[in-house]
């Protein structure tokens, strides 16, 4: 697989570093541009978390078209470190904040930030989307009152789940690849 570009903006054309073995999922080109052209101008001066950080390519992305900050949370020390690259690479550094731990810990924070937009994409078959969702769901207060948590996901891996405070309201399949879209669900206020 070819490294990773970013499609947009400020960053546009510029090719990131791979993560080296098969520890992450890049996302391709053709699913994040769909993504970005669901997200359209609305992705301009929000705060944007990138679980599971891998290259960093869609927080990236999310920055090069005008997102104010993107959060990444990154365990593995060699993606931890091509994420870091790939924002000083694309001259982005000062809105990336990298953060080298857990997404499961990060987000059983209280005291973490309000995000727009939550990017959920594991590695893939261990569950982990569902378990980062259902915290996310505990923890309402880290979406913004009309932002969005997106996951991706092989299809093979959908199954309906039973929230509180968060509702599925979209899905897009591109070949092996599913996005599911949630928001909070109507009369849930920001502090949960």
């Amino acid at each position: 697989m070819s490294s990773p570009r970013i499609i947009s903006g400020t960053a546009k054309g510029l090719r990131l570093k791979s993560v080296p073995g098969d520890s992450t999922r890049p996302i391709t080109d053709r699913v994040k541009e769909a993504l970005f052209n669901i997200l359209g101008t609305d992705v301009i001066g929000t705060h944007f978390l990138d679980l599971f950080g891998g290259t960093g390519s869609v927080g990236i992305e999310a920055l090069s078209r005008g997102a104010a900050q993107t959060v990444f949370v990154e365990k593995n020390r060699h993606a931890y470190q091509v994420l870091q690259d790939n924002l000083s690479f694309c001259q982005l550094k000062s809105k990336g904040k990298v953060i080298f731990g857990d997404a499961f810990s990060y987000l059983q924070n209280k005291a973490c930030e309000h995000f727009e937009y939550i990017f959920i994409a594991p590695p893939q078959y261990k569950g982990w989307w569902e378990k980062a969702l259902r915290l996310v769901d505990e923890n309402i207060a880290l979406l913004a009152d009309d932002g969005w948590v997106i996951i991706q996901i092989h299809p093979v891996e959908e199954k309906p789940l039973e929230l509180h405070a968060l509702e599925l309201f979209d899905k897009r399949s591109y070949g092996s690849t599913l996005l599911l879209f949630y928001q909070r669900k109507s009369g849930n206020p920001v502090n949960g």
